[in-house]
Protein backbone atom coordinates (compact mmCIF):
# COMPACT_ATOMS: atom_id res chain seq x y z
CA UNK A 1 0.00 0.00 0.00
CA UNK A 2 0.98 3.36 -0.93
CA UNK A 3 2.41 5.82 2.20
CA UNK A 4 0.03 7.57 3.63
CA UNK A 5 0.95 11.35 4.86
CA UNK A 6 -0.59 14.69 5.43
CA UNK A 7 1.25 17.17 2.97
CA UNK A 8 2.33 20.12 3.86
CA UNK A 9 0.92 23.12 4.16
CA UNK A 10 2.69 25.83 2.61
CA UNK A 11 3.26 29.07 3.99
CA UNK A 12 1.72 32.10 1.35
CA UNK A 13 1.86 35.82 2.21
CA UNK A 14 -1.42 35.97 1.27
CA UNK A 15 -4.61 33.72 0.78
CA UNK A 16 -7.64 35.00 -0.49
CA UNK A 17 -9.80 31.87 -1.20
CA UNK A 18 -9.66 28.66 0.07
CA UNK A 19 -11.50 25.67 -2.15
CA UNK A 20 -12.67 23.03 0.00
CA UNK A 21 -12.60 19.90 -2.33
CA UNK A 22 -12.49 15.96 -2.82
CA UNK A 23 -10.73 14.24 -4.99
CA UNK A 24 -10.53 10.00 -6.32
CA UNK A 25 -7.40 8.29 -6.47
CA UNK A 26 -7.36 5.09 -8.61
CA UNK A 27 -3.76 4.26 -9.34
CA UNK A 28 -3.37 1.46 -10.80
CA UNK A 29 -0.27 -0.61 -12.30
CA UNK A 30 1.71 2.86 -11.78
CA UNK A 31 -0.90 5.40 -13.65
CA UNK A 32 -2.96 7.67 -11.85
CA UNK A 33 -7.01 8.44 -13.11
CA UNK A 34 -7.23 12.10 -14.01
CA UNK A 35 -9.48 14.20 -15.92
CA UNK A 36 -9.33 17.66 -17.95
CA UNK A 37 -12.11 19.72 -17.17
CA UNK A 38 -13.69 22.14 -20.56
CA UNK A 39 -12.60 25.26 -18.75
CA UNK A 40 -9.19 24.07 -17.50
CA UNK A 41 -5.74 23.25 -18.83
CA UNK A 42 -4.61 21.18 -16.27
CA UNK A 43 -5.71 17.65 -15.79
CA UNK A 44 -7.01 16.37 -11.63
CA UNK A 45 -8.38 13.91 -9.76
CA UNK A 46 -12.22 13.25 -10.82
CA UNK A 47 -13.47 14.79 -7.90
CA UNK A 48 -14.78 18.68 -7.28
CA UNK A 49 -15.79 21.26 -4.70
CA UNK A 50 -17.72 20.15 -1.27
CA UNK A 51 -21.44 21.85 -1.29
CA UNK A 52 -22.70 23.62 1.67
CA UNK A 53 -24.16 20.82 4.42
CA UNK A 54 -22.14 17.90 2.28
CA UNK A 55 -19.68 15.43 3.77
CA UNK A 56 -16.85 14.99 1.84
CA UNK A 57 -17.71 11.28 1.35
CA UNK A 58 -20.95 12.74 -0.05
CA UNK A 59 -19.58 15.22 -2.38
CA UNK A 60 -17.64 12.53 -3.74
CA UNK A 61 -20.26 10.11 -4.46
CA UNK A 62 -22.16 13.20 -6.41
CA UNK A 63 -18.75 14.09 -7.98
CA UNK A 64 -17.45 10.38 -9.42
CA UNK A 65 -21.41 9.82 -10.58
CA UNK A 66 -21.60 12.96 -12.59
CA UNK A 67 -18.16 13.25 -14.02
CA UNK A 68 -17.18 9.52 -15.35
CA UNK A 69 -20.90 8.35 -14.88
CA UNK A 70 -20.13 5.32 -12.39
CA UNK A 71 -21.19 5.03 -8.61
CA UNK A 72 -18.29 5.05 -5.76
CA UNK A 73 -18.22 1.92 -4.13
CA UNK A 74 -16.13 1.54 -0.38
CA UNK A 75 -14.61 5.45 -0.34
CA UNK A 76 -11.53 5.62 2.16
CA UNK A 77 -9.90 8.21 3.59
CA UNK A 78 -6.08 8.70 1.90
CA UNK A 79 -4.95 11.95 2.32
CA UNK A 80 -5.05 15.86 2.07
CA UNK A 81 -3.29 18.56 0.54
CA UNK A 82 -3.26 21.77 0.18
CA UNK A 83 -1.65 23.50 -2.23
CA UNK A 84 -2.05 26.71 -4.46
CA UNK A 85 -5.52 26.11 -7.14
CA UNK A 86 -4.59 26.04 -10.89
CA UNK A 87 -6.35 28.13 -12.89
CA UNK A 88 -8.33 30.04 -10.20
CA UNK A 89 -6.01 33.39 -10.01
CA UNK A 90 -3.45 34.11 -7.16
CA UNK A 91 -4.29 33.98 -3.46
CA UNK A 92 -6.68 31.14 -4.38
CA UNK A 93 -5.79 27.47 -2.40
CA UNK A 94 -7.61 23.78 -2.47
CA UNK A 95 -7.77 22.23 0.47
CA UNK A 96 -8.15 18.99 -1.00
CA UNK A 97 -9.70 15.42 0.59
CA UNK A 98 -8.58 12.11 -1.46
CA UNK A 99 -10.39 8.98 -1.02
CA UNK A 100 -9.38 5.91 -3.25
CA UNK A 101 -12.37 3.75 -3.93
CA UNK A 102 -13.68 1.54 -6.68
CA UNK A 103 -16.14 1.87 -9.29
CA UNK A 104 -19.19 -0.36 -10.21
CA UNK A 105 -18.66 0.36 -14.22
CA UNK A 106 -15.90 1.49 -16.83
CA UNK A 107 -15.26 5.46 -16.15
CA UNK A 108 -16.32 7.67 -19.38
CA UNK A 109 -16.05 11.34 -19.39
CA UNK A 110 -19.37 12.60 -18.54
CA UNK A 111 -20.57 16.42 -17.63
CA UNK A 112 -18.11 19.32 -17.48
CA UNK A 113 -15.17 16.42 -18.17
CA UNK A 114 -13.46 16.80 -21.48
CA UNK A 115 -11.07 13.80 -21.75
CA UNK A 116 -9.74 11.57 -19.35
CA UNK A 117 -6.60 8.80 -19.04
CA UNK A 118 -4.43 6.88 -16.94
CA UNK A 119 -1.10 9.25 -16.50
CA UNK A 120 2.19 7.91 -15.17
CA UNK A 121 4.05 9.97 -12.94
CA UNK A 122 6.72 11.21 -15.74
CA UNK A 123 3.91 11.51 -18.34
CA UNK A 124 2.28 13.94 -16.24
CA UNK A 125 5.06 16.26 -15.30
CA UNK A 126 5.56 16.32 -18.88
CA UNK A 127 2.46 18.26 -19.08
CA UNK A 128 1.91 22.20 -19.83
CA UNK A 129 -0.02 22.80 -17.20
CA UNK A 130 0.52 20.96 -14.01
CA UNK A 131 -1.76 21.00 -10.40
CA UNK A 132 1.15 20.74 -7.75
CA UNK A 133 -1.23 19.13 -5.24
CA UNK A 134 -1.41 16.31 -8.18
CA UNK A 135 2.59 16.32 -8.15
CA UNK A 136 2.43 16.21 -4.57
CA UNK A 137 -0.04 13.10 -4.57
CA UNK A 138 2.29 11.13 -7.62
CA UNK A 139 5.56 11.80 -4.69
CA UNK A 140 3.41 9.93 -2.36
CA UNK A 141 2.14 7.19 -4.56
CA UNK A 142 5.08 6.33 -6.48
CA UNK A 143 8.27 7.40 -4.20
CA UNK A 144 10.70 5.46 -6.19
CA UNK A 145 10.56 7.94 -9.48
Amino acid sequence: MCPRRQASVRKHERVTSLIKAVGLVRFVDRRLLLVRSEDQHAFYLPGGSIEPGESEPEALHREVAEELGVELREPRFFARYRNDAVGRGDGVEVDLACYTGVFDGEPVASAEIAELGWFTRAEYAEHRVTAPAILDLYADLDPAW
